[in-house]
């Protein structure tokens, strides 16, 4: 249903009160020791496996064939006050929600000033649904990915437009609630669109590396990126355009720095750049299809898995896999993701690296492989009461995400820590009825993101190493980590702007214009310790914590290039130090990744695109380097 003019729900953290969640040893399970990959497989034939969400009864009927691929192309205006707003799978009510939470208190109106699923403490409002939403080109929901700058709302000062496709989720900032996506308009003046490859030719001796196909420097600079650079900023290393991409878009996903190379993958491609000065460190790699996932992590001897399509037809699956040297662009070995039980399909996979282990996640199970050598080493399927595996988050611990009992009075979510070597559960944490954990903030300690749909509400929570409650977040503000949406999956780590510690968990502010705020949480209590603002006008982002320092991205903004700061994390004091200042010039360039991936490295700050959206009238922009 639609919602009046400026009165969108209220809502923050809250759910119905039932039982805390336990945690506790899983019933040993015996993996399955299997032969490992061998050589590179083709594209299957035959029949083709219909997918179904996670948790899907087995009766349920098979789906259409073919989700289709996210649309590209920039975000969709505004629509102006008092006209429709599309839902965001189910119907918005305006005003404060006074009905029960979870666990049986009431909830009171304001985005944190209800209670959580286990029962005490303020919650905090963030996301929302996204792997629950209207498939990517649904009526009234804009593409990801188009061309863009910046971090913040499109669709800020007006009423809710709660969108799937560019929609990392739902704020509740003030009692109101905001689609939160991976760029737009933030209040800054509107970002140039145009490529720098356009611009006349400028020529200086400190010209960056720009081939204009993102393939290496296989050709002249169009434009001198440092022209006019002040004194004090830093320098734009290289710049790399983008390869072709179909007309439909295509996604390019994952970003690794190595002490020799900048990899990154791009539609079919997965190229390779010198971090200093940005020539091809090796030859680009070409698969046979599109790439369709990554592991966001990389081995401790760099190396990487990439999965991509079997075939280009609506019956492909993301089933083949590929080994890479990050340093070498060497192929190690190659497999073959085969299916599950009925429903248990390789449509959509995700990807995770913890320590030896390569881990894969179908629609209703996963499987762990030795990273090393493709050798398969044990299987994650149902167990207990009809639970599904439905995500896996990766890093110096491996947690999964179940969905169980789904359609019955019990269904409700399950995380467990698993040993990455085995499979087997270490601790299993029931998360109470009616709530969906939807991400991973961080899986050492484990931070967990929760939506309940019923209540409109949310929750962070933070488990102990036995996975016992440890305290869940209290804060009267709204957050905005840019997360990726996913369809088949739930994308657990796809978040950028929230880090953690041993102790404390870092989440940026949400503003509907101006310099926003990160704040540190007490991951004991759940309480705010400290806050620092942004220095400019933009917003400022977590990207890693380095030692007892956290490193944050400021973001450019229309008069200004963005910033890398480091912030003490203990002590009383919390001033900011810059540590990189990109040059003004080429602030209408760094604002305009509407989807991105950073880093910082040694001293470099690497930005780069993670969709492209297959516009023909110019170079699209792949990833820039700056440094001094």
């Amino acid at each position: 249903m639609s919602q009046p003019p400026n009165q969108p729900p209220q809502g923050g953290f809250g759910a119905p009160q039932d039982q805390p969640p336990t945690g506790g040893a899983n019933p040993p399970q015996d993996p399955r020791s299997q032969g490992g990959f061998g050589a590179p497989q083709g594209v299957p034939q035959g029949a083709s496996q219909d997918p179904r969400p996670q948790g899907t009864p087995p009766d349920t009927p098979p789906a259409p064939q073919g989700t289709p691929p996210p649309p590209a192309g920039p975000p969709q205006p505004t629509p102006p006050a008092g006209a429709p707003q599309p839902g965001y799978g189910y119907p918005q009510q305006p005003g404060p929600y006074t009905q029960p939470g979870p666990y049986g208190q009431p909830q009171q109106p304001g985005p944190y000033g209800q209670p959580g699923p286990y029962g005490y403490g303020q919650q905090q409002p963030g996301y929302g649904y996204p792997s629950q939403a209207p498939y990517p080109g649904a009526p009234g929901t804009p593409p990801p990915g188009g061309p863009g700058g910046g971090s913040k709302n499109p669709f800020k000062g007006r009423p809710a437009l709660v969108i799937a496709a560019a929609v990392a989720g739902l704020l509740v900032v003030g009692g109101t609630v905001w689609a939160v996506t991976s760029g737009g308009d933030d209040g800054k003046k509107p970002v140039a669109k145009e490529s720098p490859s356009q611009s006349p030719k400028e020529s200086a001796s400190d010209d960056p590396v720009n081939p204009g196909d993102g393939s290496g420097d296989g050709g002249e600079d169009e434009e001198n990126l440092n022209a006019g650079r002040k004194a004090g900023e830093a320098k734009v290393l290289w710049y790399k355009s983008a390869p072709d991409a179909p007309g439909s878009g295509a996604d390019a996903p994952g970003l690794w720095v190595t002490d020799k190379a900048a990899v990154k993958a791009a539609y079919k491609q997965l190229f390779a750049f010198d971090v200093g000065d940005g020539k091809p460190a090796w030859d680009a790699l070409t698969f046979p299809q599109k790439i369709c996932a990554v592991t966001p992590q990389k081995t401790a001897d760099d190396k990487v898995v990439i999965a991509y399509m079997s075939g280009s037809s609506s019956s492909a699956k993301c089933n083949q896999l590929q080994q890479i040297d990050l340093n070498t662009g060497a192929k190690g070995w190659t497999g073959k993701v085969e299916d599950g039980a009925l429903f248990d399909s390789a449509i959509s996979i995700d990807l995770a690296i913890s320590g030896d282990t390569l881990t894969v996640g179908r629609s209703m199970s996963g499987t762990g492989y030795d990273v090393s050598s493709g050798k398969k080493l044990w299987d994650k399927e149902k167990y207990g009461a009809s639970c599904y595996p439905a995500g896996f988050a990766g890093g110096s611990k491996l947690v999964a995400v179940s969905s169980c009992g789904a359609g019955s009075d019990t269904e409700h979510d399950e995380v467990q820590e698993l040993d990455p070597a085995t499979g087997k559960a270490k601790w299993t944490t029931k998360i109470p009825k009616g709530w969906r954990v939807e991400r991973a903030y961080s899986v050492d300690p484990v931070v967990i993101y929760m939506t309940n749909e019923k209540k409109k509400t949310v929750n962070v929570t933070t488990l102990k190493d036995n996975g016992d409650l440890r305290s869940q977040l209290k804060s009267d503000d709204g957050f905005a980590p840019e997360c990726g949406f996913a369809i088949l999956s739930r994308d657990l780590t796809g978040c950028f702007g929230a880090v953690a510690d041993t102790d404390t968990l870092y989440l940026p502010t949400d503003e509907k214009t101006g310099a926003n705020q990160i704040v540190a949480f007490d991951l004991a209590t759940g309480k705010e310790k400290w806050r620092v603002k942004s220095p400019v006008d933009a917003a400022m982002m977590p990207l890693k914590m380095d030692g007892t320092n956290l490193i944050a991205y400021v973001e450019a903004s229309y008069d200004g290039g963005g910033r890398i700061v480091s912030v003490p994390t203990t002590g009383g004091s919390h001033t900011l130090t810059k540590l990189l200042q990109n040059p003004q010039g080429t602030a209408n360039i760094e604002n305009g990744f509407y989807s991105k991936a950073v880093d910082y490295v040694d001293g470099r700050f690497y930005i780069s695109t993670t969709r492209l959206t297959g516009n023909d009238e110019a170079k699209e922009k792949l990833m820039l380097a700056y440094g001094k």
